[in-house]
């Protein structure tokens, strides 16, 4: 794809995200593909984190993550991963038809639009913070609505309240996901460090 068509289509999943998503849909691209694509979008994503880092000091409760881009990678690898899954099955358990692979291509697709995203911060931040910040928050913002109406197509939903309600799901699970792997595993490096 060359770089034009890239914007075009990251320009036509803002505009008509149903759209797009169908379109990524049809391709019915093969496991290597979207295994491959995503591997694409962790490595990127975490090559950008360390030049940010680098560049503009984390705050000290994330910088033990974000410094080490090994555990950046295996991390966003890992939530990327259960997301993927969580939204699928909270799709499904709402009425939803869509496959993982159709949820996981739509999860790297908009990891892709991210990485620009973060790109774009990782040049303005060091120059003009202001506007960075007013950029990241407004990508925050078109990410949800790209996202949710990625998964209303996906889940062949014909309004965004079911992949709104769908969202909140799978993010709930999510985060008490991760809540029990961090308590299990501080529990366990207590464990560790008394014996």
């Amino acid at each position: 794809m060359s770089p034009s068509a890239f914007l075009s289509l990251a320009w036509h999943s803002i505009v008509a995200p149903r759209e797009v998503a169908r379109l990524l849909l049809s391709l019915r691209l093969g496991h290597e593909a979207i295994v491959l694509a995503f591997a694409l979008v962790v490595v990127l994503q975490t090559a950008l984190v360390t030049v940010s880092s680098m560049l503009i000091p984390p705050d000290p409760s994330v910088a033990p993550i974000l410094m080490q881009p090994m555990v950046f990678a295996v991390g966003l690898c890992a939530v990327l991963l259960v997301l993927t899954l969580a939204l699928t099955w909270a799709g499904r358990g709402v009425g939803g038809v869509a496959q993982v692979a159709d949820i996981a291509l739509l999860v790297v697709w908009i990891q892709g639009l991210d990485v620009v995203v973060q790109a774009v911060l990782v040049l303005l931040a060091p120059v003009v913070p202001g506007l960075a910040g007013i950029i990241s928050l407004a990508a925050s913002g078109v990410g949800i609505w790209i996202l949710l109406n990625f998964l209303a197509e996906a889940q062949e939903f014909e309004g965004l309240l079911k992949a709104a309600l769908v969202m909140v799901l799978a993010v709930t699970g999510l985060a008490l996901g991760i809540s029990l792997v961090i308590s299990l595993s501080g529990a366990t490096m207590g464990l560790n460090a008394n014996v």
